[in-house]
């Protein structure tokens, strides 16, 4: 699924509003300050990428800022990572500075207050990853934001390159193909976020990884309805409260991790074109749910829309859009 959206499109009277409710709608909300004495001119297109979402982005010059005090949407609970085409970018977040130059990348958490400056015309694409996936393949991902990886070696050139080619191709793949190349895009972007993690930062990695062993159960389980707190206990042979203790790391509980994965799980779905004549019924009993009015209810606290809009939009989305050339 493709997305275009351009200030072109607008009197330029309306632009900074509709850029400032269209950011806030797709990636978090921000303050905009716009070229002192220019034109304001934002383009971006949009990719749903399996559970990423890869956005190529033109610009002129343009301050953005999330402040301590807007709310946080689960919608927006993701980290974005950064390539950096053309132009130059400033990044402050968590107390670091990550100054770019073409080729460059770095990553920074949309929940959490930042201030992103581009001084010129640039262009850049963003990568974003939902938390819980980084967070599992990262452990101590939050000392990782606001960092320069520099793009001209390492880790840094082999999945900028990546990057880079995934966005120029996404028009001419068949979208099977392009949504298969979604998961070596995380698994790459782990790795070079691994590679620049401060040293001094410890980390439990027996934690980590038997959380890892819980959610890899919880995933081969999701469609049975009375997948609880006690079978997955029983499954990975620990005791509940242990299990418990170990989401506590991610401010969350077993059974709300349930939850969001199966949601998550139908969205894709309703996004799906080769599941459009499925009821919307029938995809919350293939995961778990058993309340329909509930699950409605949770799945536009989630994602803003209830299920039959949600896919309403998605298909209008389809339709309308198009998987042009990404530069």
């Amino acid at each position: 699924m493709c997305m275009k959206l351009s200030t072109n499109d607008l009197p330029v009277s309306q632009r900074r509003a509709w850029l400032r409710e269209v950011i806030g709608r797709e990636y978090t909300n921000v303050e905009i300050t716009p070229p002192a004495g220019g034109r304001l001119f934002n383009e971006m297109t949009i990719y749903q990428w399996n559970e990423l979402r890869l956005s190529s982005i033109r610009s002129n010059a343009i301050v953005l800022e999330r402040l301590p005090k807007e709310p946080v949407h689960n919608c927006h609970d993701a980290y974005f990572a950064v390539v950096l085409l053309s132009g130059l970018y400033w990044l402050e977040q968590n107390g670091r500075d990550a100054v770019l130059q073409p080729g460059d990348m770095t990553l920074y958490d949309a929940t959490r207050p930042h201030r992103i400056v581009c001084p010129a015309r640039f262009t850049k694409l963003i990568v974003s990853i939902p938390r819980p996936m980084l967070r599992d393949r990262v452990p101590g991902i939050e000392h990782c934001t606001a960092l320069r990886i520099p793009g001209n070696g390492g880790m840094g050139a082999i999945t900028g390159n990546f990057i880079r080619s995934c966005a120029s191709q996404a028009g001419e793949l068949p979208m099977r193909d392009f949504a298969g190349l979604a998961e070596q895009c995380a698994s790459l972007l782990a790795l070079t976020l691994a590679s620049v993690r401060p040293a001094a930062v410890q980390q439990t990695w027996t934690r980590a990884m038997l959380l890892f062993r819980i959610k890899d159960f919880v995933e081969q389980n999701l469609g049975d309805p009375g997948l609880s707190a006690a079978l997955a206990a029983s499954g990975v042979t620990l005791s509940p409260r242990y299990i418990n203790d170990l989401f506590k790391d991610e401010e969350t509980s077993l059974m709300r991790y349930v939850w969001s994965r199966r949601l998550e799980r139908c969205r894709r779905d309703l996004q799906s074109q080769s599941l459009k004549g499925q009821p919307v019924s029938r995809i919350a009993f293939r995961w778990g749910f058993n309340d329909l009015s509930h699950f409605s209810r949770a799945f536009k606290q989630r994602f803003g829309e209830a299920p039959r809009s949600y896919r309403a939009f998605s298909r209008e989305a389809v339709s309308s859009g198009s998987m042009g050339d990404v530069n």
